[in-house]
């Protein structure tokens, strides 16, 4: 006897419905006849089956074949039907036995619809009650027959069940039962009208009309698998594949892990990698609707992943301490992440007694392995393999270093246990991902530890790298994931404490460097205030320690790698408006065929783009980025911040004018080069670049784009040779003035015979004594990285005090001149003299001195004379800081006004020479005399006066970066006043004739020859 369960369809013409159409109605018959019967079953019942002219018998189909089997039936489905999950996995086809014959098979094409469906206003509230109260009942009855009206005039509708109802207004769930096939069109009419009746709106998700085909399982490491999804029906709607991990869901893209592909009816997802990131439920939908409705057709199933590990091995100890002729028992341990995997692990060994496994967990597997300390010329090696259920190994290995008698070995220190000299020990970082490092070198005396080197991540950090390294793998979409990245980046870096080692800015940079490598576009807003800040956020000032790497080289420094993402990064975000962070700023502009020039600005530092047609033109500032980025010559530092400016459109040709704020103010003398950085160097370049000089100091004007920047050199420019002759002039001088000095004792009694005459020896003896301290000091101070600081200090304030001394007393000198030219007749009293010189000479430059050494002090509490305020530890001189500002206009200053008093005073001599009576007989002789005679007292006079410090001022004034006029000025300064004790040698004793003929008397031991009272005549004096 054979159990049968034939299917049909009733249609009743006469619906109690209010929906157009016929309504349908299932019915499951179970019939136990022979089997000769089967054959014209069908046939049979079909013949008049119901007499009812408003019912019609539709489908009547045998569905499932029973046999009776020992205490229960074995069951098979006919052709185009199929067991359901629940009841039966199995393929079609395949039987099924049961205890009884109560199960039935379903159409290949039946269809299961869960719908939500959410219901406005006050109609329906009653449908929250309690299941027993007589509102619930009433609200649940019109409901469902509202309901049921519309949906059993689909073909093959088989069964409506409301599930339950909750809060939210009023939802209902609900399932939907179709038995055949259903046209998806026909779906969204009944659907939209349910909607449009009760003023709802409607969540439907269906299963059956989608049949996804998995790979077979287990799906093994080294396969790609491919996953389809076949449809019915075209559907005109994009499939969106999903993953299932947990409570996380993400949809599939096509990256570089993933390709997804679609056709009018069915749809592959092709997975070239395989990882544990890619184990779960996958499903494939359909997504429609229609005014509130919203249909998805879903199919899904688990994909079971036979994985292979990662595996972390390591011996405990590291190095053990082998003693000879015994042996060591050394523990190894191999770790995996967590997985769902059951692996077999083996393990194999070189050049060991044996290797014993005696412990595992899911994600450690240790083993013993036995040493024999005899051999100490071999190393041996342990590896653990771990093999899948598809037979897949993976392995991995290490060498265990044995401590021998007489090696060489660091001592256990802190938690680092013994090392072996020459090797690196290795520890896990605690709480964090990664390894510390120190190595045990060997030397002439033993082994030592070097420093350690950490390269341990914070775990949050190392999530969010691991985030962006699979971006684009396929899960989730690149922007989506890139929006996720950028906002937990800014979170794990907005306290830099938390960050401040090379590691996790490392990382956070290698986070910036993968997205940028990957992102073609950022439009969205908070993306990129994110990137911005996350960005600003590394380039905290308490981070400058963490940019450089202390041990070790790397092809790209952390720097070059950050400027380049950022830039690429900033380059495809679209930015409308500025944008300002701490450490960062973003400006853009939108430049069109009409406006050839570009302005923006950021920091302070405009920027002028002139180009045609480039664009939106974006510049954007980085601050400290200058301080990291390589500098080759360690000569230049840098003195801006970073600018870079990009455009949108290629442009042929195109010149940047940027104006940089200086960091430092930029010393005299010293040279600026505006660069551009230079990825193929790896390094700043001037090529394309050329600063505007003196005149305008931050102007940089460039012919390309890039990274701008201005470097400054850390010393003045040195004009070739100067040093030398400055060197050679002041010896020259010092051993000039130490004979003028000489000379002077010698003739003193024979030349000093008056007042006047004793007042212009006294100060001539004093001007030499002062420039010869003043030209001893230069000398002994012309090398101040090689001379001590308490010297430099010391030569600066003797410098300052003996030249200041010097001009006083040639003031004293000029004034007393100045009196005998216009006061013929009238002498100055030699004490009085000597009294006012002595205070000019020397109390007026040291009170200057003590006060300007006193109120450069720093500030704060300082120390009095600070370097750097005081004077310049580079130059050993005083400061100079620009215009009426430093130390040194305490000595230009009363320099200038001495000078200008000596000028005058000298004006005045030659115009008293010049001033005697003439005829017209002697006219011409006059002339020719009178020409000499101002020659001769400008050659005598200015030495002694120091007009030759005139041309410092000038020296002062240009700068040596400018023209080649001030290269030539600095050459006529220095000779007139290196050699000023040899001129002085010459003009006061040498030309002077009194004094050359009371020399040659007193070395010829001669008498001396009484001197002409002439000589006190002011004319006969200096004619002679």
């Amino acid at each position: 006897m054979w159990t049968l369960t034939p299917l049909f369809i009733l249609g009743l013409n006469l619906c109690q419905a209010t929906t157009e159409g016929s309504s349908t109605q299932m019915y499951y018959m179970r019939l136990i006849i022979e089997d000769s019967a089967i054959k014209n079953l069908t046939e049979r019942l079909g013949e008049d089956f119901v007499k009812e002219p408003d019912l019609q018998v539709q489908h009547l189909n045998i569905t499932t074949v029973c046999v009776r089997s020992g205490g229960g039936s074995q069951c098979v489905c006919e052709s185009g039907y199929r067991w359901s999950d629940k009841d039966c996995d199995h393929a079609e086809g395949s039987s099924c036995t049961f205890p009884t014959s109560t199960k039935m098979c379903v159409h290949n094409s039946a269809v299961a619809i869960n719908g939500s469906l959410r219901l406005g206003g006050s109609s329906y509230q009653n449908c929250l009650r309690p299941a027993d109260t007589t509102e619930y009942k009433t609200c649940h009855t019109t409901l469902f027959q509202m309901m049921k009206s519309v949906y059993s005039t689909l073909p093959g509708f088989d069964t409506l069940e409301i599930i339950k109802y909750r809060v939210g207004s009023v939802i209902v769930e609900f399932v939907l039962v179709v038995a055949q096939n259903v046209r998806q069109q026909d779906l969204i009419d009944k659907s939209d009208e349910l909607t449009s009746n009760l003023t709802a709106s409607l969540d439907l998700e269906s299963s059956g009309l989608i049949n996804l085909i998995m790979p077979d399982f287990p799906v093994c490491f080294h396969m790609s698998p491919v996953l389809t999804c076949e449809l019915r029906e075209a559907l005109n709607t994009p499939p969106v594949w999903q993953l299932s991990r947990g409570l996380q869901v993400t949809d599939i893209v096509t990256g570089t892990e993933a390709t997804v592909t679609s056709f009018p009816r069915n749809t592959t997802l092709t997975i070239k990698h395989i990882s544990e990131l890619w184990e779960g439920v996958y499903s494939c939908a359909y997504n429609q609707g229609k005014n509130s409705l919203h249909i998805s057709h879903k199919a899904s199933a688990l994909m079971d992943i036979a994985l292979l590990p990662d595996i972390l091995i390591s011996t405990k100890p590291e190095f053990p301490l082998c003693a000879k002729g015994g042996v060591q028992v050394v523990k190894v341990l191999c770790e995996i992440g967590k997985n769902t995997e059951n692996y077999t692990v083996k393990w194999i060994n070189k050049d060991l007694v044996n290797v014993r496994p005696f412990e595992a967990t899911k994600t450690v597997f240790k083993a013993e392995a036995i040493i024999s300390c005899e051999n100490s010329s071999t190393t041996p090696e342990v590896t653990c393999i771990f093999e899948n259920r598809c037979k897949e190994k993976r392995l991995a290995n290490t060498t265990i270093n044995i401590i021998h008698e007489g090696d060489m070995f660091c001592e256990a220190e802190g938690d680092w246990g013994n090392a072996k000299a020459g090797f690196t020990a290795r520890l896990r970082c605690t709480g964090k991902t990664g390894h510390r490092y120190r190595k045990c070198t060997k030397g002439a005396t033993g082994a030592a530890w070097e420093p350690e080197e950490s390269c341990c991540v914070n775990q949050d950090l190392d999530n969010v790298l691991k985030k962006a390294l699979n971006a684009n793998i396929g899960l989730g979409s690149l922007n989506a994931n890139a929006a996720d990245v950028f906002s937990q980046l800014d979170k794990v870096t907005n306290n830099s404490q938390r960050i401040n080692s090379h590691s996790n800015l490392n990382a956070s940079v290698q986070v910036l460097s993968s997205l940028s490598t990957m992102l073609q576009s950022i439009n969205d807003d908070s993306t990129a205030d994110n990137f911005f800040d996350s960005s600003s956020n590394l380039l905290e000032k308490s981070l400058k320690d963490s940019w450089t790497k202390k041990k070790g080289t790397e092809n790209l420094t952390l720097a070059e790698r950050y400027l380049s993402s950022v830039e690429k990064l900033i380059s495809v975000t679209n930015v409308t408006r500025v944008t300002k962070k701490k450490n960062i700023e973003v400006a853009v502009s939108n430049c069109t065929n009409t406006d050839s020039q570009c302005n923006n600005k950021v920091f302070n530092v405009s920027v002028v783009l002139e180009s045609s047609d480039p664009g939106n033109v974006k510049t954007a500032g980085f601050k400290e980025l200058e301080k990291y980025l390589p500098l080759n010559d360690k000569d230049l530092k840098a003195n801006s911040i970073v600018v870079s400016t990009t455009t949108e459109k290629e442009t042929q040709s195109v010149e940047v004018k940027i104006h940089f704020q200086l960091l430092e103010k930029r010393p005299p003398h010293v040279l600026l080069k505006c660069v551009a950085w230079d990825n193929a160097s790896q390094g700043w370049s001037e090529e394309g670049c050329t600063w505007s000089g003196s005149s305008n100091e931050g102007l940089c004007i460039c012919k390309h784009l890039s990274s701008f920047a201005i470097l400054m050199q850390r010393y003045p420019l040195k004009i070739p040779g100067l040093d030398e002759v400055t060197q050679v002039g002041l010896c020259v001088s010092v051993m000039s003035l130490v004979i003028s000095l000489i000379i002077e004792v010698l003739v003193w009694s024979s030349v000093v015979k008056t007042n006047t005459l004793y007042i212009r020896h006294t100060a001539h003896i004093n001007i030499s004594l002062c420039l010869l301290v003043t030209d001893s000091c230069f000398l002994g101070s012309m090398d101040p990285p090689n001379i001590s600081d308490l010297w430099c200090r010391i030569s600066v304030v003797l410098k300052h005090f003996s030249l200041l001394s010097t001009f006083f007393w040639m003031l004293c000198l000029s004034s007393m001149l100045m009196h005998q030219a216009v006061f013929l007749f009238h002498n100055v009293s030699k004490k009085i003299y000597l009294r006012l010189s002595m205070f000019l000479g020397y109390v007026c430059p040291l009170l200057i001195v003590v006060i300007t050494f006193l109120v450069y002090d720093g500030g704060d509490g300082g120390d009095a004379g600070e370097e750097g305020k005081y004077y310049s530890r580079n130059t050993c001189w005083l400061m100079y800081d620009g215009f009426m500002k430093g130390s040194i206009h305490t000595f230009i200053i009363p320099l200038g006004v001495i000078v200008i008093v000596n000028m005058f005073s000298m004006v005045v001599v030659i115009m008293k020479l010049l001033d005697r009576p003439k005829n017209a007989e002697q006219t011409n002789e006059g002339e020719k005399k009178a020409a000499v005679t101002v020659m001769r007292t400008v050659i005598l006079l200015t030495p002694i006066f120091g007009l030759t410090w005139v041309f410092g001022f000038a020296v002062m004034l240009v700068d040596l970066t400018s023209t080649v006029l001030a290269t030539l000025v600095n050459y006529v300064f220095t000779l007139l006043n290196a050699f000023q004790g040899l001129f002085i040698l010459l003009t006061t004793c040498v030309m002077d004739k009194s004094t050359r003929e009371a020399l040659r008397k007193r070395l010829r031991k001669t008498a001396s020859a009484p001197i002409s009272d002439s000589s006190t005549k002011l004319e006969t004096t200096w004619k002679n």
